[in-house]
């Protein structure tokens, strides 16, 4: 998978992506990250990107033209070099006005080819960068953050887990937290005991019908517990 990154701060991603999973999913070959400059594509020669809005009001606005010309360069490049395939590509404003990332929609994401992910900043984005590239806008919860880049981060992370091959097993996404809308179960390791707190006899016993049958309910208390949300069809 390629996922291309359109931001004003390409110094805010080497350190995530330049580490742990992603880092070796990158080696592996498994995914390409490429980061572009939104101020390369400014027409201003102070390479402006914002302006403010019609209508007044607080703040600065991401200008439709920067965004729309690092878009369509991104995806002309794609075609130029043989790359590009017909439906593969997705473009993804980040914007806390969109869908909320949800593991299911991160696997969705994951099953494209190309991903263009499109960081906001300032006050918003000029509304017609959705009406023009961008196939869908994602939040990646119910708060504002100072701009996209993090945003981008979690679904970059998010998606790549998705991706075959990233992670060492290929059953390890199948019974994490929200994989059937449901919280995991407790997980243990050595020691059996630490400062009086002991890892549950079933989990020590063999038996894996019992430790099925434990894990299940685990997994159905914690959630009624701590997301009863998703227990009333609410997640």
């Amino acid at each position: 998978m390629r996922i291309d990154v359109v931001t004003i701060f390409p110094e805010m991603f080497p350190g995530v992506l330049g580490a742990s999973i992603l880092k070796r999913a990158q080696a592996a070959g498994r995914l390409q990250v490429r980061i572009h400059d939104l101020r390369d594509h400014s027409h201003d020669k102070h390479r402006k990107v914002d302006d403010r809005p019609y209508g007044g009001g607080p703040g600065m606005v991401m200008r439709v033209e920067p965004i729309t010309g690092a878009v369509e360069t991104i995806k002309r490049s794609c075609a130029e070099h043989g790359t590009a395939q017909p439906g593969a590509c997705q473009t993804i404003l980040m914007s806390p006005q969109g869908e909320r990332l949800s593991g299911a929609a991160a696997q969705e994401l994951a099953s494209a080819k190309h991903l263009i992910v499109i960081c906001g900043h300032y006050e918003g984005v000029d509304e017609r960068v959705k009406l023009s590239v961008a196939d869908r806008c994602v939040s990646i919860g119910d708060y504002v953050l100072t701009g996209g880049e993090l945003p981008a981060m979690v679904l970059i992370d998010a998606v790549a887990r998705f991706i075959p091959g990233v992670l060492g097993h290929d059953q390890a996404t199948e019974e994490e937290s929200f994989a059937d809308g449901r919280l995991e179960y407790p997980q243990y390791t050595r020691p059996p005991v630490f400062r009086g707190l002991v890892v549950p006899e079933v989990l020590l016993s063999g038996d894996h019908d019992r430790i099925a049958a434990w894990r299940r309910q685990q997994s159905a208390a914690r959630t009624a517990a701590y997301r009863p949300d998703l227990v009333n069809g609410g997640g």
